[in-house]
C-alpha cells in the first residue's frame, strides 16, 4: 500500500481511518526501512478490534451516549499514540453531529433535477438554514466539551488537532461556527482541517461560497484533502475535473501547509496522476 503511494512520487502519506490492525507490521516496516513518511493521522487509526470498514464517526464528539463517549476518548487516544509512533504532526478529527432530518439528500435530488435556485429549493435551503441553527446548540457544547478532555494529551504530543470541515448538512462544525470553537477551545494544537471537495458540496447546496468560506479560515489552517467534485456530489475526483475553481483558492495556500490528496479507491492511475499534475501547476511544487 505504502509502496504504491511511494512509487506515485510521494515522500509523505496519510494513515486514514481505513487501517486494521492487521496492517500496522506492514506499516512500521515500512517507516522503519524509510521507504515513506507519514504527515498525518485520521482519527481512528488504527481501527477499533473488530471493525473491518472505514469508520470516522463510528463515536461522536457530540454524543450524549456515556458509552460511546468513553470510546471515543480511548480510541482517539489510540490515535494519538499512532501518530506519535509514525512521526505525524497533525491527526485530522470529525467533529460529531446533530439530530437533524435529512435536508442533504433532498436538496441533492433538487440539484440533479436542475432546479436550484428556484423558489422552491430556496424555500427548503433556508429551512435547513434555520433548522440547523435551532438545533445544533447542546450537541456542539457537548463536542467542544469533548474536545477539551483530548487537546492537554495532544499538547502534551506536541500534535495539531485538525477539524474537517464536513459535507453533510447535519455534521458539526457548521461553517460559520468554527471561530466560536476556536474561542472555547483555547488550545494551541486546535486547527482548521480543509476539505476542498466537502466544502465544494457545500457551496454547490448553496450553503457557504468555497473561497470567502476557506478565506475566513485561513488563520488557523494546517493543510488539505485535495479532490475534486463532479456536479452536483460526487466527490474524491481528481483534480480539473470537477466544479472546484483551485486556482481561486491558490492565493490561501501556503508552503508550509500539509496537502493530502484523497482519491476514490477506484480512480485509474493516470488519472490520479493528472489530478495531480494539475494542483502542482496551480499551487507549485510545494
Amino acid at each position: 500500500m505504502l509502496r504504491e503511494i511511494r512509487e506515485l512520487g510521494f515522500e509523505y502519506a496519510e494513515l486514514s481511518h481505513g487501517i486494521r490492525v492487521s496492517l500496522l507490521p506492514g506499516i512500521f516496516e515500512a517507516l522503519d526501512a524509510g521507504e515513506i513518511k507519514i504527515s498525518t493521522v485520521h482519527n481512528f487509526c488504527p481501527l477499533p478490534m473488530g471493525v473491518t470498514h472505514a469508520a470516522p464517526n463510528l463515536y461522536e464528539f457530540s454524543s450524549e451516549s456515556p458509552r460511546d463517549h468513553d470510546l471515543l476518548l480511548r480510541h482517539t487516544q489510540k490515535t494519538l499514540e499512532m501518530a506519535t509512533r509514525v512521526g505525524a504532526a497533525l491527526v485530522v478529527l470529525h467533529f460529531g453531529r446533530m439530530d437533524l432530518k435529512d435536508y442533504g439528500g433532498k436538496l441533492e435530488e433538487m440539484l440533479e433535477r436542475g432546479e436550484k435556485g428556484t423558489p422552491k429549493y430556496d424555500k427548503l435551503l433556508a429551512e435547513a438554514v434555520k433548522a440547523r441553527e435551532a438545533k445544533k446548540g447542546k450537541f456542539f457544547a457537548r463536542a467542544c466539551a469533548t474536545l477539551k478532555e483530548i487537546t492537554p494529551e495532544a499538547e502534551k504530543r506536541c500534535l495539531r488537532l485538525g477539524i474537517e470541515n464536513r459535507e453533510a448538512v447535519q455534521e458539526l462544525p457548521v461553517e460559520g461556527d468554527f471561530h466560536l470553537l476556536y474561542q472555547d477551545v483555547d488550545s494551541s494544537s486546535v486547527a482548521y482541517w480543509h476539505d476542498t471537495g466537502h466544502a465544494q458540496v457545500k457551496e454547490n447546496l448553496g450553503f457557504i461560497n468555497h473561497f470567502e468560506h476557506l478565506s475566513a479560515h485561513a488563520e488557523h489552517l494546517a493543510g488539505f484533502h485535495i479532490h475534486d467534485v463532479q456536479f452536483p456530489v460526487r466527490d474524491h475526483s481528481a483534480p480539473g475535473t470537477g466544479t472546484v475553481n483551485f486556482a481561486a483558492l491558490a492565493p490561501l495556500v501556503r508552503p508550509d501547509h500539509i496537502k493530502v490528496f484523497e482519491f476514490s479507491p477506484s480512480m485509474p492511475e493516470e488519472l490520479a496522476r493528472q489530478g495531480i499534475a494539475h494542483i502542482k501547476s496551480l499551487w507549485g511544487e510545494s
